[in-house]
């Protein structure tokens, strides 16, 4: 039971990631501390995508369901509604690719109104009125 609400949690907390690798460019314009922690999760999510390679997260999941003895996803709310999210069907290296640049995309966006922002920011500073 405590390996399956464990790994239950971790697919919680890679989707709140995934989550995050997308649309934190978004949170950086309000919070822009968040810049620091944002930048490597988006760089690592585009680069895993890219790359093509696994999230360790997803092989530690898998080895708490196994230890928790389950053997499939199967059941339960997370199961059913989170990880279809996470680890959706019929994935292919195409999509991955396709990803990985909406990611960059969405990112590059958020970062260039920040960019904006921060350039009309200094260019008031400097009339000097």
């Amino acid at each position: 039971m405590l390996y399956r609400l464990a790994a239950d949690l971790l697919v919680v907390i890679h989707l709140l990631f995934i989550i995050f690798v997308i649309t934190g460019g978004f949170l950086v314009l309000r919070w822009p501390r968040l810049t620091y922690l944002h930048i490597p999760a988006a760089m690592w999510g585009a680069l895993i995508e890219f790359q093509g390679w696994i999230c360790p997260l997803t092989p530690l999941e898998q080895q708490l369901r196994q230890a928790g003895g389950q053997s499939a996803y199967s059941g339960g709310f997370v199961e059913h509604y989170v990880e279809p999210v996470v680890y959706p069907a019929g994935l292919t290296r195409e999509m991955q690719i396709i990803f990985g640049f909406m990611v960059v995309a969405i990112n590059l966006l958020a970062y260039g109104r920040l960019l904006m922002r921060w350039r009309r920011a200094k260019g008031t500073k400097g009339n000097g009125r």
